[in-house]
């Protein structure tokens, strides 16, 4: 029992490490990835609180859709500046 407690404690450690470097990154992408892995570690955690529903649901849409909705607008932000170069560089 104490082993789980344990492991719970570094689950819950590195949860508000990750929520803390989120604010903290200034690459948005590295962001990205830390709300990733936050989302994943909230998943596990509702495991272990014996809610395997809100654990599908967090792994679904705060690991999956959200993050994919993410990676697409950084994407298309840094699509937008280059072509703001392009037209710069056109004049």
């Amino acid at each position: 029992m104490t082993e789980m407690r344990f492991f719970e404690m570094i689950l819950l450690l590195s949860l508000v490490v990750c929520a803390v470097s989120v604010a903290f990154t200034r690459d948005l992408l590295t962001s990205i990835v830390i709300f990733m892995s936050y989302s994943l570690i909230m998943c596990v955690l509702w495991v272990l609180l014996q809610s395997p529903d809100l654990a599908i649901t967090e792994a679904a849409v705060g690991a999956g859709v959200t993050s994919i909705l993410f990676f697409v607008t950084l994407k298309k932000i840094r699509a937008i500046r280059k072509e703001d170069g392009n037209e710069q560089t056109k004049r």
